[in-house]
Order: C-alpha cells, then sequence, then structure tokens
C-alpha cells in the first residue's frame, strides 16, 4: 500500500453510511455506500458534468463557470450527505484539479463546503486507487488497468495482488479534445506518439485490459446494445480484444449520431467517445490484450478497498454479497449455511467434476436460493432470475450471474424451459448449464425437506452409495419421506445417471 493508505476504520462510524465525492475533470459525483464492507452497496449515486477539465491544459487554469457549477453542486451533495446520515465522507480530486493553477484555490473552496479533507490525487496515487478498485471487483485479476477520466489516462499493471508502479498520460476525452484543437487525425498523432513506447502495454500481451471509465463505459454500453445482448450488466461485460479493435475503429470512423443504438449513450458523453475510442484502439493495437474488461469498480471503490483490514480484503466479495442478501431476505439464513454443507457431501460423492470456480458458485448460489421466497409462489423463479441477474454483484463474470440465475430458477420452477429467455442461457457454457439443471435439482429435494428451516438437512444426507443416489430419512424423519420427495429425487437421480434410493430404516 502507498503511504496515502489509511487504517481501517479511521474515523468511521460503525455501520453507519460511508460517502465518496470523485471531482473528477469531465464530472462530479457522489457515491453513498450502505457502508464499508467486503461487497460494499451503493444506496445513492448521482454525478453532474461540470467540465472542469475543459481547456486547462492549454488556458493552465479551471473555467470559472465550470467551477461554479462544481461548487454549486458540492453543496447539493453535502446537504444530501447531512441528511442521509452519512458516518464518513470522502472527497477526491483528479488530474483537472491538480494541473490547473488555481487549482488550490478551487480545493479550499471544495474544503470550506465538504467539511472535510480534499485529497488531491497524483496521477501515481489515481493509478493505484484504480488498480484497487479492480482487485476489490474481479476475482483473480491479471492484466492491465487503464483508467480513462476527463483530464488523463493513469495505467497500472496487476499480477494477483501485486500492483506495479503507476503512469499517468494526459489522454483524457477533454483533455484531447483541448490539445488537438478538436481534430481527431492531431488527437491520433498525440496517442500514437505517448504509447508507442509505454512498458505496462508491453506486458498486456495475451492478458486482460481492465478499462475504467465512463467514456469506456459508454462505449461498452453502445456495444451491448448493438449485439442485442441479454444481460445490461456493466460490471464484468467483456469483448474479444479484435472485436474490440474494430468497433473503436467503428466508432472514430463515422459521425457519432449515425451509430447503431447512439440513443443509449447520454448527449453530454458522445462528443468524447470517439476520444476514448482512440485511445483504447491504440492500447488494443500497442499492447494486444485477449479480452477487454469493462469494470464499474474504480477509485472510489478502491479507496473503500483500501480502508478495509487485511482480512476483511481477502474475504471472497460474491460470497459476502450473497451471505449479506441470504441475511436479509431468507426464511432462516442458517439453513443457506447448511445447504452449503449438504451439496459439498453430495457433489463429493456423485464424481462429478467440480473446479474451484464451479463450487465457489455453487455455495454463493445456496445462500441465494431463498431470497424470492416473499414472491408470488408463481413469480418466484422469475424474480429470483431477474434479481440476482441484475444485482450489484462483484467479483463474479457474466457467465457466472447467469449460472447462478438459472440455478436459483431452476430450484423454483423444476427443469421446465419453456417460460426461460434462451437468451440468458447463451451466456453460460453447456457444462455450466448442466451443473445449474443438477443444483437446482438438489435444492428443490433440499427444501421439501426441510421447508427453509434449519437442523433437518444435517440429519438427511444426500449421497451417491454404491452407484444410487440415496436420501437418509431414518428414524423420526421416514415420515418426510412421500411422494413429493420420490418425484424430485427420481428426477436429480436421473440428471446425475444413478437410480434413486430412499433409505428409511
Amino acid at each position: 500500500m502507498s503511504d496515502n493508505s489509511r487504517e481501517a476504520g479511521d474515523g468511521l462510524v460503525s455501520g453507519a453510511p460511508i460517502a465518496v465525492i470523485d471531482i473528477g475533470s469531465n464530472s462530479v459525483r457522489l457515491v453513498v455506500y450502505e457502508r464499508l464492507s467486503r461487497s460494499p452497496t451503493p444506496i445513492f449515486n448521482e454525478k453532474a458534468s461540470c467540465g472542469l477539465g475543459r481547456e486547462v491544459l492549454t488556458t493552465g487554469r479551471l473555467n470559472a463557470d465550470a467551477v461554479a457549477k462544481a461548487l454549486s453542486t458540492l453543496r447539493r451533495f453535502r446537504v444530501l450527505c447531512d441528511r442521509m446520515g452519512v458516518g464518513k465522507l470522502y472527497v477526491l480530486a483528479t488530474a483537472a484539479t491538480r494541473d490547473a493553477s488555481n487549482g488550490p484555490d478551487f480545493v479550499a473552496a471544495c474544503t470550506e463546503i465538504c467539511r472535510t479533507e480534499v485529497e488531491v490525487l497524483s496521477g501515481k496515487r489515481e493509478a493505484q486507487l484504480s488498480a484497487l478498485g479492480i482487485l476489490s471487483g474481479v476475482h483473480h485479476a491479471n492484466g492491465v488497468v487503464g483508467d480513462l477520466g476527463g483530464g488523463s489516462l493513469e495505467l497500472a499493471d496487476l499480477h494477483g495482488q501485486r500492483i506495479g508502479s503507476g503512469a499517468t498520460f494526459p489522454l483524457g476525452g477533454l483533455a484531447l479534445q483541448d490539445t488537438s484543437g478538436r481534430s481527431l487525425k492531431k488527437a491520433d498523432k498525440i496517442v500514437k506518439d505517448l504509447l508507442t513506447k509505454e512498458t505496462h502495454l508491453e506486458h498486456l500481451k495475451g492478458r486482460t485490459f481492465y478499462a475504467v471509465g465512463g467514456t469506456w463505459r459508454a462505449l461498452a454500453r453502445l456495444h451491448m446494445f448493438q449485439r442485442g445482448y441479454p444481460l445490461h450488466v456493466m460490471h464484468g461485460y467483456f469483448i474479444p480484444g479484435k472485436e474490440a479493435l474494430e468497433f473503436c475503429r467503428l466508432v472514430r470512423r463515422v459521425p457519432v449520431d449515425t451509430l447503431s443504438r447512439i440513443d443509449t449513450v447520454s448527449d453530454v458523453r458522445r462528443p468524447l467517445l470517439a476520444y476514448g475510442a482512440l485511445v483504447l484502439e491504440h492500447i488494443i493495437r500497442i499492447g494486444k490484450p485477449a479480452n477487454v474488461y469493462i469494470s464499474a469498480q474504480g477509485v472510489r471503490e478502491g479507496l473503500l478497498y483500501e480502508l478495509l483490514s487485511d482480512a476483511e480484503r481477502r474475504a471472497d466479495p460474491l460470497i459476502a454479497a450473497a451471505a449479506e442478501l441470504n441475511e436479509v431476505r431468507s426464511r432462516s439464513p442458517a439453513h443457506g449455511a447448511e445447504l452449503i454443507d449438504w451439496t459439498d457431501h453430495f457433489m463429493e460423492t456423485t464424481g462429478i467434476d467440480e473446479s474451484a470456480e464451479e463450487k465457489r458458485l455453487r455455495h454463493a448460489a445456496c445462500l441465494l436460493s431463498d431470497i424470492s421466497w416473499r414472491a408470488h409462489p408463481d413469480y418466484r423463479g422469475e424474480q429470483s432470475l431477474n434479481l440476482i441477474a441484475h444485482a450489484a454483484f462483484i467479483g463474479v463474470d457474466h457467465p457466472g450471474r447467469a449460472f447462478l440465475a438459472l440455478a436459483i430458477y431452476y430450484r423454483h420452477v423444476g427443469l421446465i424451459d419453456e417460460d426461460l429467455s434462451p437468451r440468458i442461457r447463451e451466456l453460460v457454457s453447456a457444462r455450466f448449464l448442466d451443473r445449474a439443471r443438477i443444483l437446482g435439482a438438489a435444492m428443490r429435494v433440499a427444501y421439501i425437506l426441510s421447508a427453509a428451516m434449519p437442523g433437518t438437512l444435517p440429519l438427511t444426507p444426500l449421497t451417491v452409495e454404491r452407484g444410487k443416489l440415496a436420501l437418509n430419512l431414518k428414524g423420526d424423519l421416514a415420515p418426510l419421506g412421500g411422494e413429493r420427495i420420490a418425484n424430485r429425487l427420481r428426477t436429480l437421480a436421473r440428471l446425475i445417471g444413478r437410480d434413486p434410493l430412499l433409505v428409511t430404516e
């Protein structure tokens, strides 16, 4: 960690909301999180496009109108934080503020309004926080992180938990507009000259480029809607490197308003799309990444991750988020934990190959298996699928999301696909679909046994014994057996190629 890292929990009110204001070169944003945790949940998110970075590189100063708009926005944000009972507010400022000659005066005004210290991030510090944001939200990250703002581009290499030294370049969309005189041809030369010999990109070949920043998210959103992609969740969306390269070339080649589905991008963001595409095109061309991974996690989330203890950082963010949902939405949170152990024993005896990632996803699914119980029975499957597929989860890619959603869908409706959109199934491999059906069928056995209450599953193990799928209902639990149990056990047995056996003696 850098010398700027903070002690975990420093000045925080236990359990109170925590907020971050990001004073960027293009926009000023407030995000309020429910509390500091391994998987922080935003409860409020608002931004204002202030354009602080416009013309800073040519005039050397923050524009007076942009400053006035930013300060007005901060006054609103401070009142909102007070009304929401925020326990701790962090304020970060990036390229425009650090590069402008009147930046210190602006920071002083921001500090007075926000009633807290404003941290003006150096380029290296910004790169580090962006990398920490990826660490916090991507399971087993490995590649190069790129954070494109309005004023600058930050790059940092990421190997597991190790963050390399960061680098910063004046290649943000507003900066490029400014220095190129709004000429894409001149901007192309500026980007090429700055990135061609960049050492971070020398180590990117065949790895992942993690794209952070609003302009790149807008590009990805445009790509997503042009494809008719079925899952409109930005975090974890990835594009193969060659496909991303061709798309970037398309975006900068044609007038932006002629692009298909350009209506999905805000009017404010559209003028910057071509510049963002230009920078990403050069990164891909030079670095040759296998794919581009779009992250909704960046500097703000990196800051929160830095505030955690070492033990909290090591926790799995997906499991942490699933456990929180289990705690607040299930009939009995303890039952979810028992279901993990019950399915562990089941899978171990089946002989079915299960990778570490598949086991991790199964555990998350067990914790999420009862979160829609309050819905009408006819709609629990549909509600679970929509809730899980679109939840604010981190630490999971889109195929993993689809697996979780499908497993819980099958848990509620059985192995029925008539009402299920075929598009969601397209996100998973045949192997993942098979695992989702097996897990859903096993859960259907578990829930009719336990009625979602703890204490029963540990006494009724489900195992493969001598070639048969045996459900043990011994002693006082023998009456739990019956036609419904037998039917569900038979369905599960058929999926794994075994004969069912109810053991009641």
